[in-house]
C-alpha cells in the first residue's frame, strides 16, 4: 500500500509539472496569435489606405 501511495504521489507531481508546462505553452501561443492578428489588421489598413488614395 505504501508503494502505491508513492507511485500516485509521483504521478501527481509529474502531471502537475506537465500541466504547468502546457499552460505556459498556451499563453505563449495566445500572445503569438494576438500579434499575428495585429499584423494582419495593419496590412488590411495599409491596403485600405492605398485604395482610398488611388480613388482620390
Amino acid at each position: 500500500m505504501k508503494n502505491l501511495k508513492n507511485i500516485v504521489s509521483r504521478l501527481s507531481t509529474v502531471f502537475a509539472i506537465a500541466m504547468l508546462g502546457a499552460s505556459g505553452a498556451m499563453l505563449t501561443a495566445c500572445n503569438t496569435t494576438e500579434g499575428v492578428g495585429e499584423d494582419i489588421e495593419a496590412a488590411g489598413d495599409a491596403i485600405s489606405d492605398t485604395a482610398r488614395d488611388a480613388k482620390d
